[in-house]
């Protein structure tokens, strides 16, 4: 087997793993999706901050960052190196830093569709 294809084989088992336990949890917990969503943010951080979720990035690249609990792991990061450099104020600013790249492109993707897309009722 090629690198690559084997890179692409690991992102994609490691991601649908991730998606697979969001699923398990709609299908047999009462969470509503956001809080499922907020968890698996948390989750990210949690696991960035015990040292856990870059072993897991290193080994499937974007099969661990796309998903949201990349998003958290990406903040944690983004905590602990600001920190580091501006002391307390590093805890607001770290995330902001971090993850502006990523807020920027939703913002910018929800504009454009908002634009070419008609709002309207479901019915």
């Amino acid at each position: 087997m090629s690198v690559i294809f084997l890179s692409y084989l690991k992102a994609f088992v490691v991601g649908g793993l991730i998606c697979l336990v969001g699923q398990l949890l709609i299908d047999f917990t009462k969470l509503t999706p956001a809080r499922i969503l907020v968890a698996f943010v948390v989750a990210g951080v949690f696991l960035s901050g015990l040292g856990l979720y870059q072993p897991l990035i290193d080994f499937a690249g974007a099969g661990a960052t796309v998903p949201l609990t990349g998003f958290g792991a990406t903040i944690a990061r983004g905590v602990r190196d600001a920190v580091r450099e501006y002391g307390f104020m590093g805890i607001l600013l770290g995330p902001l830093t971090a993850s502006a790249a990523g807020i920027t492109a939703a913002m910018i993707a929800g504009l454009i569709v908002s634009l070419v897309f008609k709002s309207g009722d479901k019915s």
